[in-house]
């Protein structure tokens, strides 16, 4: 036996922009032609798709390195590491 789906829609929500935010959406919005609403959704779609697919990688990471399969490294050694090959850069 299965219960009520429940379907959740927004139809209708309040984003709040500083107004510098706001004048670039609305420059943006002028220029290609498309609303300011369009855009948003846009933003926030990629932003989500984006901030899931991270999700899933840090994930996977975490599960590496608890299996053995990937060792961690020493943050302040890895720091020490790009700083020198910097350096060796530079002098070159």
């Amino acid at each position: 036996m299965t219960g009520p789906r429940r379907v959740s829609k927004l139809t209708n929500m309040v984003v709040r922009l500083k107004p510098e935010t706001e004048s670039r959406l609305q420059e943006l919005a002028a220029t290609t032609g498309r609303a300011p609403e369009e855009l948003v959704e846009d933003a926030m779609a990629g932003y989500l798709k984006e901030l899931a697919e991270l999700n899933k990688k840090l994930d996977r990471r975490y599960d590496e390195i608890q299996s053995g399969r990937v060792k961690p490294l020493d943050g302040e050694a890895a720091f020490n590491r790009l700083r020198d090959k910097s350096q060796n850069r530079r002098r070159s």
